[in-house]
């Protein structure tokens, strides 16, 4: 994990290249509470983290509302009391790629801190 919460995202271009399945499977070691979701066609992480309230769930929110604006790479979040969930895949080329593990990995050091 530390290499990928140390690196930047990279604006994704619509002609980018989606992760092989290879490369999926080598980079999810690093994000082991992640799960890889298929949704209509669309490979997404998500991930749920728990609080002990609402105003926890709100706190972190904010914190991967600010890393989504540093990295230009934004997420759905899903925001509940005592759960927030959150999404990662890239829009434009409707699948996963770098970005997405970069951002999962900084999403888990966030919660960690």
């Amino acid at each position: 994990m530390n290499d990928l919460i140390h690196s930047k995202c990279e604006a994704c271009r619509i002609d980018a290249p989606l992760l092989s399945d290879q490369e999926i499977d080598e980079k999810r070691s690093a994000i082991p509470s992640w799960q890889i979701i298929n949704d209509e066609g669309v490979k997404k992480l998500i991930c749920s983290f728990t609080f002990m309230n609402y105003e926890e769930s709100l706190q972190f929110t904010n914190k991967i509302a600010e890393l989504a604006e540093e990295e230009d790479h934004h997420p759905e979040i899903i925001l509940e009391w005592g759960k927030v969930t959150i999404t990662w895949w890239s829009h434009k080329i409707s699948g996963l790629h770098q970005n997405d593990f970069i951002c999962a990995a900084k999403t888990d050091h966030i919660f960690s801190k």
